[in-house]
């Protein structure tokens, strides 16, 4: 859901430029983003900024439907993706405000069901730990019962997974970005509030900041006039997709919103919890949002001449760090064909929102030149020309990827006469947590299909020695794969690996989680 690509540039090697500039005016901002719009060739975009308690500016631009030709305004709803889990972690700290919950409570308190892959950790795995990205678990593990949409997991199936997984680290120990922890807090944040978290959300949050075009989900906009379409490019040509539906709960990734509800989210937070005409409202206290903008668990730090970091880690739903001695507090989202950017400057009572409509099939969407421009200007840093950096870096990493997929179905095409003996692998297969998978012959070609996730099918060829290349018909995400077939001593199948193709795969794809036993 939340790609591996957000800030594609932000820890390379920096240099610097000698020609400085001031920060951005309105005109240079939409030059900024339309000169975006084109260079990317994506359909449309928003940016909302807010300076020292004020909106300065929020605009949209472009299409938000390459069919209808209807441009984006300032009210038109994006699917912020990732950017939700900071309203996740807001919610638990109203919660914790109400005396319902406390940060350290034990999620087996609330949600006796859940539990991890030992005793211990279940036994003390609290509410920061799902918002943390802490648990132990690889990046993305489980997220195929999410991704592509469309499946039949429930919450229950959530709760349960866990304890099959292998950890890939000591629990607390290192970071692995995990949705389906966002989704335990959703339902936990269901359970203590006694009402659906979505509801939570509408009433705890974006009634009281009169966020009145913002939607917890996509089923709960019933006026559609004015959503932003996802598109997907494929070598710069542009086609409509449909919305990412989601599964269970949207506590991961759901909320659509705009950029000046946006500015109304940004401002609470560089307001400490306070709102309204006169800050006289508050909706979390100062001690809450320290918890949430607290470093909770720490990365492994790159430094750079342009940014000058000392720190960087994961908070409560946001991603933190000092940007030349100002802390930032940020946040990005994807979603197929959709992105978000959030950047907060509590220094510099700055805020910083982009929106946009568009994304390539590995996920890329450009954010970043966007957001950092109008960040540099504000840091008063040299022109560092963030779209070319951009592009040229895209272009790099996909042109390697498209060469190393480029190789595998050129392999498949040279052995695409190879006898195989089919019979040997037609079956059902079962994974402990994703359920079962049947192998069967569709018009003579085998077939891949996922009985619980029922987008997550495709075409099989052969590839080599017992693997074969899984073209999926979900292709809003590149999540094509390798089947690598365990045979037994009479040449029968009795399991099956996989892992993708790509090595710019979606991390949600976790195919190398799946253990797929013969079961029929």
């Amino acid at each position: 859901m939340s790609n591996l690509r957000p800030g594609i540039l932000l820890f390379l090697i920096f240099f610097t430029y000698s020609r400085s500039y001031s920060q951005l005016s309105s005109k240079e901002v939409d030059q900024l983003v339309e000169n975006t719009i084109s260079k990317f060739k994506v359909a449309g975009g928003a940016v909302g900024i807010v300076k020292d308690g004020e909106i300065i500016h929020a605009k949209g631009y472009g299409l938000k439907s390459i069919n209808s030709k209807k441009k984006v305004n300032k009210h038109t709803q994006f699917a912020i993706a990732s950017n939700t889990k900071a309203f996740t972690a807001t919610a638990l700290a109203i919660l914790v405000e109400q005396g319902k919950i406390k940060w350290e409570d034990k999620v087996i308190r609330h949600l006796p069901e859940f539990k991890m892959y030992n005793n211990y950790v279940t036994e003390n795995f609290n509410i920061q730990d799902l918002l943390t990205h802490r648990s132990g678990l690889a990046m993305g593990a489980g997220d195929l019962m999410v991704v592509p949409p469309g499946s039949d997991f429930t919450i229950d199936d959530i709760l349960s997974s866990f304890q099959y997984f292998v950890p890939q680290s000591t629990f607390r120990t290192s970071y692995n970005y995990s949705n389906l922890m966002y989704l335990v807090a959703g339902e936990l944040i269901s359970r203590v509030s006694n009402m659906s978290y979505e509801a939570f959300i509408e009433q705890h949050i974006f009634q009281p900041l009169n966020m009145n075009h913002s939607y917890s989900d996509l089923s709960k906009i019933s006026d559609k006039s004015n959503l932003a379409t996802p598109h997907l490019s494929n070598s710069g040509k542009l086609k409509e997709i449909t919305h990412f539906e989601q599964t269970v709960n949207s506590a991961a990734g759901g909320i659509y919103s705009n950029v000046e509800d946006l500015c109304q989210w940004m401002l609470i937070h560089l307001n400490k919890g306070k709102y309204g005409k006169s800050l006289d409202s508050q909706l979390f206290t100062e001690a809450n949002q320290r918890e949430m903008w607290k470093i909770h668990n720490s990365f492994v730090t790159n430094t750079n001449e342009r940014y000058n970091f000392h720190f960087s880690g994961y908070g409560l739903g946001w991603d933190l760090k000092d940007i030349r001695g100002n802390m930032a507090v940020s946040h990005t989202g994807l979603l197929p064909g959709m992105a978000s950017q959030t950047i907060l400057i509590p220094d510099l009572k700055l805020g910083i929102v982009v929106l946009i409509n568009s994304s390539d099939e590995v996920g890329f969407s450009p954010t970043d030149p966007i957001a950092f421009s109008i960040l540099d200007s504000y840091l008063g840093l040299d022109d560092f020309n963030w779209m070319d950096k951009t592009y040229q870096s895209l272009q790099k990493g996909n042109n390697q990827a498209d060469s190393t997929v480029s190789v595998v179905w050129k392999t498949v095409k040279s052995n695409a006469n190879h006898q195989l003996a089919t019979e040997d692998y037609i079956g059902v297969y079962k994974d402990r947590w994703f359920g079962k998978v049947e192998i069967f012959l569709n018009k003579g070609q085998l077939w891949f299909k996922s009985q619980r996730s029922p987008k997550l099918n495709g075409k099989m060829s052969y590839y080599k020695a017992n693997a074969f290349a899984i073209r999926w018909e979900y292709q809003d995400l590149n999540g094509d794969a390798f089947a690598i077939f365990s045979l037994d001593e009479e040449g029968k199948a009795q399991s099956i690996r996989m892992k993708g193709i790509s090595p710019e795969i979606d991390f949600s794809f976790d195919f190398q989680d799946l253990d797929l036993q013969r079961v029929e």
